[in-house]
């Protein structure tokens, strides 16, 4: 694939002799730049290949660390977007589970070795090759760059393609292809259920979907936010409690009541004075990522035998499986749709935690 900030030449031939397909896009041509109009090119469609034409696709915060490349590495020209809902347009000759007209979904990674042991066990999120993520990385030819969502379509092969019941709302149901998956994962893994206490660290864009799931699971769920003004939201979504944890008497009057926490916070904070909040034997799960390291005491884990856990997002079989739970319980994100020319906007906002909860592209507003 190869990227230029043009808008719409002839298409060109790959690096491999294969017909590419010239692919309207919004990427940022080095770090920090602002995001900006690009053409890609997108491979032919192969055998076992599916075309999407992208309908919306979900902003996470990740978007702007990789695009701002603060997590090291990157990848330019990139196309952000890894929360894809489209329309199936055409697909490959060996493609049998999906069809022309399909709803379809793309989430974090296109690829996979698919032949290690994490693999043939549905994390191949997991892989021990390294997945191909699906921007800001490679296809397993670790040569050929992946483009993400923040464009007119894409190509991917069969199995990482997850099928989108209809009955889902396709703009709230592109978050859940990252923040869904991200929080479904960790309340599956550690099996909440009806009756079980579940305390969400964060009302954000992963802890909104935490809210909504642990509650539709039937947990008592307890919100603990900095901000008072998010506890009308946090009932809304759910919370049967809402609790101030810039007050020191809420770890107090809350130790040893929480079966299961969900951390969603990336700002650096104590995980020490959370663990108290655990009953013995219970969990605190990490799905945000602060830009520190946080020092954990021992004691806060070994008195009550309590785990401290991190959980990424999960393979193509938990994703579907999530998918299909949220439309038999009518769960999709908060969102604010926006058209792709209004997404610098959208970064600065983010940072502002100006957003409740969660910003998608309606693709219909790039040039196609």
């Amino acid at each position: 694939m190869t990227a230029t900030p043009s808008t719409s030449p002839s298409p060109v031939r790959s690096k491999t002799g294969a017909q590419a397909q010239s692919t309207p896009a919004y990427g940022a041509v080095r770090a920090g730049a602002p995001l900006g109009p690009l053409t890609i090119e997108r491979r032919e469609v192969g055998p076992r290949d599916v075309l999407i034409d992208i309908l919306y696709c979900g902003v996470c915060h990740s978007d702007i660390h990789q695009a701002r490349a603060e997590w090291g590495d990157a990848i330019f020209p990139m196309v952000p977007g890894h929360e894809i809902v489209g329309r199936i347009e055409r697909v490959g000759s060996l493609v049998r589970k999906l069809q022309v007209g399909d709803l379809a979904g793309v989430g974090c990674f296109v690829d996979s070795c698919g032949e290690c042991p994490p693999c043939r066990r549905g994390l191949e999120q997991f892989c021990e090759k390294g997945a191909a993520f699906t921007y800001n990385s490679t296809e397993m030819d670790r040569t050929t760059p992946t483009y993400g969502g923040y464009s007119s379509r894409i190509v991917v092969a069969e199995h990482y393609v997850l099928k989108v019941p209809a009955r889902l709302d396709l703009a709230g149901t592109a978050p859940l292809l990252c923040a869904g998956i991200t929080t479904y994962s960790p309340l599956r893994q550690w099996e909440c259920k009806k009756g079980d206490r579940v305390g969400v660290v964060g009302l954000g864009g992963l802890g909104h979907m935490a809210v909504k799931l642990a509650a539709s699971m039937g947990a008592e769920v307890t919100m603990l936010s900095t901000s008072r003004s998010k506890e009308a939201d946090a009932r809304r979504l759910g919370a049967h409690s809402f609790e101030l944890t810039s007050d020191e008497a809420t770890f107090t009057r809350l130790a040893g009541r929480l079966d299961l926490i969900i951390d969603t916070i990336s700002a650096p904070h104590d995980y020490n004075k959370y663990l108290g909040l655990l009953r013995p034997l219970g969990t605190m799960v990490i799905v945000g990522v602060p830009t520190e390291p946080a020092p954990v005491a021992a004691f806060s884990l070994i008195m009550g035998n309590k785990r401290l856990a991190g959980s990424a997002i999960g393979g193509i079989p938990e994703t579907q499986e999530m998918l299909d739970y949220c439309a038999e319980h009518g769960i999709v994100s908060d969102i604010e749709v926006i058209p792709i020319q209004k997404i610098n906007e959208a970064y600065d906002r983010m940072i502002k935690n100006d957003v409740r909860y969660r910003f998608v592209i309606d693709l219909a507003s790039l040039a196609r």
